[in-house]
């Protein structure tokens, strides 16, 4: 047992939580195959199998689900002393991993503010992990999340990243030019719309507001998409009508590529949260970053 180390403990923890190897091997920066040496280690160091596995599946055996509902809390207790220990230092060391969803990251404040935090903090490891489907971010080992405010879990402390959304409701001129223009949005319906597909395989339905009147629409349409590069291309070639995020069309809109419609039905709302865990202890730095995007935020209202 002596000859485990803290990475061992690491490799089973991230095997039993993606029950993949080769999707741990990649949160790991490691090999598949080298994970898969590691985890055989352990289990001659352990004298016990942890994972059954086969071509297509890894699930814990009941000796490894033991082992690791057992080695989670303790391996916690571990880490936040490391931490604490780090925080004497000058500039905090170590790596912080973060889960947000695609647009997410492609907000131009929270991608400043992790440009920002790599440029103060050169000894940390930043670790990025953007998917669509909302995941438990203690369970699966990271730091902190990004989501709408409205997505955070109630069981996290939320920290507002100062910036607000919103969508646009968009078609290329040589679209329009042939149709009318729609004024509400049941309008929609009798529009060709590009269909968008969110990770749990479900369609997306369009939602708008104005004043106290809600809407959702289900659209109809010759295409479906679940990316966004692809969706743009199919808008602006005149395809149909698109339904985004402002800032990922906004460009298109005023350079005249893409006309905007139903403005009034796509009112700002609570834009992106950061949202972590309450431990006593928070590592020096997710301390930091947090500090940093407090600081950011302040400068941004002081300013409007």
């Amino acid at each position: 047992m002596s000859r485990l180390a803290l990475r061992d403990f690491d490799a089973v923890l991230a095997v039993a939580r993606r029950t993949s190897f080769r999707q741990a091997a990649i949160d790991l920066g490691m090999s598949t195959t080298a994970l898969s040496h590691m985890i055989a280690r352990i289990e001659a160091e352990l004298g016990v199998r942890l994972f059954n596995r086969t071509t297509r599946s890894v699930a814990l055996t009941d000796a490894g689900r033991i082992f690791v509902d057992r080695l989670g809390p303790s391996l916690q207790d571990v880490r936040e002393a490391i931490e604490i220990v780090r925080e004497r230092r000058a500039t905090p060391t170590g790596t912080l991993r973060i889960n947000a969803p695609p647009f997410a990251a492609r907000s131009p404040v929270f991608t400043e503010l992790l440009l920002e935090y790599a440029r103060r903090y050169p000894d940390m490891h930043v670790d990025l992990v953007t998917e669509g489907q909302l995941r438990d971010i203690v369970a699966e080992g990271f730091d902190l999340g990004v989501r709408v405010a409205s997505l955070v879990p109630s069981d996290m402390i939320a920290l507002s990243l100062g910036e607000s959304q919103r969508f646009a409701v968009v078609a290329s001129p040589a679209y329009m030019a042939e149709r009318p223009r729609p004024l509400v949005p049941t309008d929609l319906l009798g529009h060709v719309c590009i269909r968008v597909r969110l990770p749990d395989g479900s369609l997306y339905r369009w939602h708008f507001a104005k004043g106290g009147d809600t809407a959702q629409v289900e659209v109809s349409g010759s295409t479906t998409f679940d990316e966004l590069a692809v969706s743009r291309a199919a808008v602006l070639a005149g395809f149909g009508i698109g339904f985004f995020f402002e800032q990922d069309v906004i460009a298109d809109i005023k350079d005249g590529r893409l006309v905007r419609l139903l403005e009034d039905w796509t009112p700002p709302f609570p834009g992106l949260s950061l949202y972590y865990p309450g431990r006593r202890h928070p590592s020096a730095g997710l301390a930091a970053f947090l500090a940093l995007a407090r600081e950011r935020a302040s400068a941004t209202s002081s300013s409007s």
